[in-house]
């Protein structure tokens, strides 16, 4: 018998940031190929700041030439954090990679994940915009998950979002007790389907957690250049949606805006053509 391919697609949380080994990263889809069966191939596609587009564009073409039997695709928060947001971009893009992985016969993963804007701690007026963006992708990949059978983790919410041990110095990547969080829950899911033989992997981290003073000295090398390159990119359509943000709180007509969000993910799911097997 081959061994089972396991192939994940994403952004830099599949990538592994936050759970350093070595020179690189590992993250939470290599802590859970370990744990699928006595031989997998793993083969990890995903890059940090991947938005849809390039999952769509770059991953999925390598992805599909690897034949998986197990896919993760777990992308979106990029999209979010991005001035060309648009939600029915990102639900075209995430319909037509799982309908190719899914027409190959492989067995999809999929993750709905936290909001951002709470997670940086930014003030409400900054993170209601975020927040509301991030509800929608959520929305899309629940309806999609769904629709394609995927194996989904409710990762969103719960007590692992708001435990600090859990996240990196940067607040946006889980550290390596977060990733095994995450790689221990997907063995659940998996393991249910009756495609996780091997054990799970453990729950409690191999290293260390990193010093305050490693932490700070993190965010003040490669974290301002994130920051940087997204503040570049965000900030100011981010200043123009909070003062929007702003002028409905004191109209106190703030739920049109989620209404409007709603109304959108409707329509861009109704575009989205409905698959032969359905």
């Amino acid at each position: 018998m081959r061994p089972l391919r396991f192939v994940a697609l994403g952004d830099s949380l599949t990538e592994g940031v936050g759970d350093p080994v070595g020179d690189g990263w590992r993250g939470w889809a290599a802590l859970l190929a370990e744990g699928l069966g006595p031989a997998v191939e793993f083969t990890n596609l995903a890059v940090g700041g991947a938005q849809t587009r390039d999952v769509l564009e770059r991953q999925l073409p390598v992805g599909l030439a690897l034949r998986p039997d197990v896919v993760s695709v777990v992308v979106g928060v990029n999209d979010t954090l991005r001035c060309t947001f648009g939600i029915h971009a990102v639900a075209a893009r995430l319909d037509a990679v799982y309908a190719a992985f899914t027409a190959q016969g492989a067995l999809l993963l999929t993750a709905c994940l936290p909001d951002p804007g709470a997670m940086l701690g930014l003030p409400g007026a900054l993170a209601s915009p975020l927040a509301r963006r991030q509800r929608a992708v959520n929305s899309v990949v629940h309806a999609l998950s769904e629709r394609y059978g995927a194996a989904h983790l409710h990762a969103a919410e719960g007590a692992w979002v708001t435990d600090r041990a859990m996240w990196s110095a940067d607040r946006l990547h889980p550290g390596e007790r977060g990733h095994r969080q995450l790689a221990v829950r997907f063995h659940a899911v998996l393991a249910e389907a009756g495609l996780a033989t091997g054990a799970a992997p453990s729950p409690d981290p191999e290293f260390a957690r990193p010093t305050k003073s490693a932490s700070l000295w993190w965010l003040a090398t490669a974290g301002t250049g994130w920051v940087a390159r997204r503040c570049t990119d965000l900030l100011p359509q981010l200043l123009r949606l909070a003062v929007d943000e702003m002028r409905h709180r004191v109209r106190g007509t703030s739920a049109r805006l989620d209404l409007g969000a709603t109304a959108a993910v409707s329509a861009a799911l109704s575009a989205l053509s409905v698959p032969e097997a359905a």
